[in-house]
């Protein structure tokens, strides 16, 4: 886990109207919940908000928010997106307890796909069930992103939840409530079927000349 660091202001006006306002200054408003302390209403620049969430890093790590000067360990829990612009609307942050588990959304990356027997072969079709999981662990534990290693995959083969490697500290919750939970993370089936010849129709075509002929010698 790395710091990152993200600089905010406090703000105290409230409001939809406010927000309006804010979000045309090119600011966006967010709130701060979560611990012992009262949620926080505050301000983050658009620019470089928007610069950062084009980074993994920014949905899965813990990140250390630096409000007026003061720092706190926060988690990004929600994300408020404008429909057509690229505007961010609202921001969603967690107070982080360093001594308590948490759980986060962390995302899965697929490695070896090219080298593997199902990605050499072009009549294979690798499909990715999931693309992130949900784990527990400590804040100082969560991984920015899970690797999934498909060097031996091969055609009719699975990976499940379980197969996943964690690092140490690391758990999938949702493993714990029983097999039916181990879902499949990647599946390699045929992608590729061959057409069946059309016997039927061939045959009733050669039936047909001979009658065809046997017309025409008739007149």
């Amino acid at each position: 886990m790395s710091n990152k660091v993200i600089k905010a202001t406090g703000r105290s006006v409230e409001g939809k109207g406010a927000s309006r306002r804010l979000r045309h200054a090119g600011k966006i408003p967010a709130i701060v919940y979560g611990g012992t302390a009262a949620p926080q209403p505050v301000l983050l620049d658009q620019e470089k908000i928007w610069v950062a969430s084009q980074n993994e890093w920014f949905y899965s790590t813990i990140l250390d928010l630096d409000v007026d000067g003061k720092v706190e360990s926060v988690l990004l829990r929600d994300m408020q997106r404008h429909p057509y612009k690229q505007i961010i609307m609202h921001l969603d942050f967690m107070r982080v307890n360093q001594k308590e588990v948490l759980r986060a959304s962390v995302p899965l990356h697929f490695i070896n796909e090219d080298i593997s027997p199902a990605g050499k072969n072009a009549d294979v079709i690798i499909m990715k069930e999931l693309v992130q999981v949900e784990v527990s662990c400590l804040p100082k534990d969560l991984p920015e992103n899970l690797q999934v290693d498909l060097s031996e995959l091969e055609l009719g083969d699975i990976i499940h939840l379980s197969k996943i490697q964690l690092p140490e500290g690391v758990e999938i919750p949702s493993l714990a409530l029983g097999a039916e939970h181990d879902v499949a993370v990647v599946v390699a089936r045929k992608g590729r079927v061959e057409a069946e010849p059309e016997v039927a129709d061939e045959e009733a075509t050669d039936a047909e000349v001979p009658a065809t002929k046997a017309e025409k010698d008739a007149e």
